[in-house]
């Protein structure tokens, strides 16, 4: 595929400034952009290898109470995986390119599809209220295992100020939180810059890890043979064709935030073809040791034990080696670390500083989330039903990817125009094309997230809720392409 890349030079950043944007939010200067093939290799693979994702293929292999249960074999769930890798992969390029050709943030982005003032909600709900929550909620559950680590190295630090909660957490609970937070709030202020070098750190680590797991559980099973002919309960299964399209979802459903703005990474890229060859590299590879390593070692601890291990955490937590559970626990943190920056903090920094763009910068809008992270008690929040509530917000995700992508390759045509996009608050925009709400978009996402959601509501639709990424994000292109047609006809 080739790409071809629209020089931004300073002069045209220049004319932009003085109509209420930061520099933040400005396009980036083609000299100024520094990611190239080796850092977009590194850049998400916090967002593969972490507890949630690994915990995720326990639900593929094992038939969980209240859960559909997919009757793959191990080796089926294989492939789906890596073939789920290969379609997210395809998502974050492609979706990626207005962020490389251009230089702009998935704020600007989101404008060139929903309008100035339409773009507000869908990037509030994505880069505050989801991307705010669950940097919290990933914080505290990253704090749990600093919590195991600490204990596990000093003992006495579990009886620091028994039987004392501040606000309905223990003391020691409350010190690995701030400590495990202070250290995502310092990725965030460093920024892209910071953010490479720590995943250039964490590359490595997590391949040994998974890689020294893989091994492990290979010889705790008794053979490769026994993980790939384990017998996984096929009662009640679903169509093998369907169950792939489940996986597909689930993947798909994890990158639904980062893949929708992953233009606030690719607008640093050097060119669209590093960051298209840096991504499908790293994903790819990624998603193909993830495939492998994760089956293995899930079917491979379980055989040992004799009961699937539905939590990666319970698996290293039962290893009698205590420098192994350290080593493994601390990859995990660095990956939750990295996902936190790549799909949280940066976002909500980003969007902040969009939707006050003459108040807030970059590092103000990443000190008032993380504040906001720990305003809102996250570990009360887990009892109330929020991974819920921030679940349906992420829903919402899939169709606005697929208007954001139907606006930019089938309605632009990969062409935007960075005057109109960047317009003067002062001016009269009533014939700008971005400006304003854009009903077309509105109307598009508001459809496709109701039919991807029907299958919460009407059991006989239930099927729809196991795939709704793929029903939120091509009914909302295909909606969208035809009402703006017949905009254009009026």
């Amino acid at each position: 595929m080739k790409f071809e890349d629209q020089i931004i030079t300073a002069a045209k950043v220049q004319r932009l400034e003085g109509r209420g944007y930061n520099d933040d939010i400005l396009p980036e200067e083609t000299d100024r952009r520094s990611m190239g093939v080796r850092n977009f290799f590194t850049l998400w693979m916090g967002s593969i290898h972490n507890v949630p994702n690994y915990n995720a293929v326990a639900g593929f292999l094992f038939p969980l109470a209240g859960g559909i249960v997919l009757g793959l074999s191990p080796l089926n769930v294989m492939l789906a995986i890596a073939l789920a890798g290969a379609i997210v992969t395809a998502f974050m390029v492609l979706n990626g390119v207005a962020g490389s050709k251009y230089g702009i943030p998935f704020a600007i982005h989101l404008r060139s599809t929903y309008g100035n003032l339409g773009a507000k909600l869908p990037g509030f709900l994505r880069g505050c209220v989801a991307a705010i929550g669950w940097f919290a909620v990933q914080t505290y559950l990253g704090s749990k295992a600093l919590y195991i680590i600490l204990v596990k190295l000093f003992p006495a630090f579990a009886e620091i100020a028994p039987g004392v909660d501040i606000l309905g957490i223990s003391v020691p609970g409350l010190i690995a939180f701030m400590a495990f937070w202070a250290a995502n709030v310092a990725i965030g202020f460093g920024g892209g810059g910071v953010l490479n070098k720590f995943t250039a750190i964490l590359s490595p680590l997590i391949y040994v890890l998974v890689i020294g797991m893989t091994i492990w559980a290979v010889g705790a099973a008794g053979g490769i043979g026994s993980i790939l002919s384990y017998q996984v309960a096929s009662e009640g299964a679903v169509n093998p064709v369907f169950a792939y399209f489940v996986v597909f979802s689930s993947v798909l459903a994890v990158w639904a935030a980062p893949g929708a703005s992953v233009s606030d990474f690719t607008r640093a890229a050097k060119s669209t073809g590093e960051q298209a060859k840096g991504q499908t590299l790293g994903l790819v590879v990624g998603y193909v040791v993830f495939a492998i390593c994760s089956v293995i070692i899930t079917v491979g601890g379980s055989i040992h034990s004799g009961v699937p291990y539905l939590d990666i955490l319970e698996l290293i937590g039962d290893w009698t080696s205590t420098p192994a559970v350290v080593f493994a626990m601390l990859c995990f943190l660095l990956s939750t670390i990295s996902t936190n920056a790549t799909g949280n903090i940066i976002p909500a920094a980003y969007q902040l500083s969009a939707l006050f763009p003459s108040k807030i910068d970059y590092r103000k809008g990443i000190l008032i989330a993380s504040i906001a992270s720990v305003v809102i008690l996250p570990w009360k929040l887990m009892d109330g039903g929020i991974a819920s509530f921030l679940n349906t917000i992420g829903a919402v995700l899939g169709p606005v990817a697929g208007c954001m992508m139907a606006n930019f390759y089938l309605v632009r045509k990969q062409k935007l125009d960075l005057n109109l996009l960047y317009m003067d608050p002062a001016a009269d925009n009533a014939g700008n094309p971005y400006f304003g709400v854009k009903k077309s978009a509105y109307a598009a996402t508001i459809v496709a997230l109701v039919l991807c959601l029907l299958g919460n509501f009407v059991p006989a639709l239930s099927a729809i809720s196991n795939i709704s990424w793929f029903v939120g994000f091509f009914s909302a292109a295909i909606l969208y392409v035809l009402f703006q047609r017949v905009d254009d006809k009026d």
